[in-house]
């Protein structure tokens, strides 16, 4: 079972591109599902951001900034990309199939990810993961630790990348609402 779950960890990201492709294809946006998607997306955006601001990748647990609300903010934020885009494109059976690859895929992921951190970080990763929810935010922060977004981790670990996808994406389906019948 370990090794179907690693293999959907390396797989994740091109099953993303051919979902993409599928979805434009079928896309349907109109003004307001443009408006209400991309806003949504855009969320995400900046969630994703924000997180890879805090995160030192098996150095340090991190717990500050969104990972003080869930273990899962990197994902919290593709989740909400995903939704966006599905509330963009304007097709109801579109966010289904989103839903279901999501949870199909990234599920597994965190349990093996959290694995993966419990061998690095031991009782500090089992204290954290009995107080902060793997992805649904919880409201208040578990800890202040004081620790600041850190531009250089967001540039190091290219998360821009994200928000030029996002914008590109955006750009199809306007194109695809407006110019493209």
């Amino acid at each position: 079972m370990a090794f179907n779950k690693r293999t959907l960890q390396r797989i994740r990201v091109p099953l993303g591109f051919i979902f993409a492709v599928v979805f434009i294809i079928f896309a349907k946006p109109t003004a307001l599902s443009l408006a209400i998607g991309s806003a949504i997306a855009i969320i995400g955006v900046l969630i994703r951001a924000w997180a890879s601001g805090h995160i030192r990748k098996a150095k340090e647990l991190a717990i500050s900034g969104p990972y003080a609300h869930t273990r899962n903010p990197l994902y919290v934020g593709s989740l909400l990309m995903g939704v966006g885009f599905t509330l963009a494109a304007g097709v109801w059976w579109l966010a289904i199939v989103f839903c279901v690859l999501f949870i199909g895929i990234y599920l597994p992921v965190m349990r093996v990810e959290a694995d993966d951190i419990r061998r690095i970080f031991g009782e500090e990763f089992d204290d954290y993961e009995s107080n902060v929810p793997m992805l649904i935010p919880r409201i208040t922060p578990w800890k202040s630790t004081g620790t600041a977004f850190d531009f250089q981790l967001y540039l190091q670990y290219r998360e821009y990348r994200a928000a030029i996808g996002v914008a590109m994406a955006i750009a199809v389906l306007v194109a695809k609402a407006y110019f493209l019948p």
